[in-house]
């Protein structure tokens, strides 16, 4: 999986969305969304879609050592980003960028 900065997915949208690559886009280091492509020029059915999500989101749990709980609050709306801790941000790779 691909890990991009928001600007650097806005300035490349176009590229990433034609693309085959999962990718997690961040803000400060903090996964904000997924970009789960479905596949070049062919339907995807509803279930494929719903087994891919669930395949990249296990593959997001494995890599990053995270919960489920913890990886749904990212994507709570109602609650605010959390800071990550000196300790967190100096073992977190760094995201790979274009």
């Amino acid at each position: 999986m691909k890990r991009v900065g928001v600007r650097d997915f806005r300035d490349h949208a176009t590229q990433y969305l034609g693309g085959e690559d999962v990718i997690a886009v961040e803000r400060h280091g903090e996964p904000i969304g997924f970009y789960i492509p479905t596949g070049k020029g062919r339907r995807i059915s509803f279930e494929e879609a719903l087994g891919r999500l669930e395949q990249s989101v296990n593959r997001v749990l494995a890599e990053t050592g995270m919960t489920e709980d913890e990886l749904a609050h990212l994507f709570d709306l109602n609650q605010p980003l959390s800071e990550p801790s000196h300790e967190e941000t100096s073992a977190r790779p760094h995201a790979s960028r274009r």
